[in-house]
């Protein structure tokens, strides 16, 4: 579900959604979200001063706190 919703926020920011990957790294108590775009795009997801990729976190946290797991996101280049 998370993996669906990170993809989602990543392609509707991207001009090139078919370049979007989303990985995850299933942990014991955290899972690690990998979301790599083209080279082009990798501002549009992180956002001046990192506000766009915070507001991701922050809506995974929300998530998390549901499922009571860790989910940590991040953005290859």
């Amino acid at each position: 579900m998370e993996k669906d919703l990170v993809e989602f926020i990543a392609k509707s920011l991207v001009d090139d959604p078919d370049s979007v990957i989303v990985n995850m790294i299933e942990g014991e108590k955290s899972t690690i979200i990998e979301l790599k775009v083209a080279d082009d795009d990798i501002g549009k997801v992180i956002g001046k001063h990192g506000r766009i990729a915070k507001a991701v976190r922050t809506i995974l946290s929300a998530s998390a706190n549901k499922t009571g797991k860790r989910f940590v996101l991040e953005i290859l280049d």
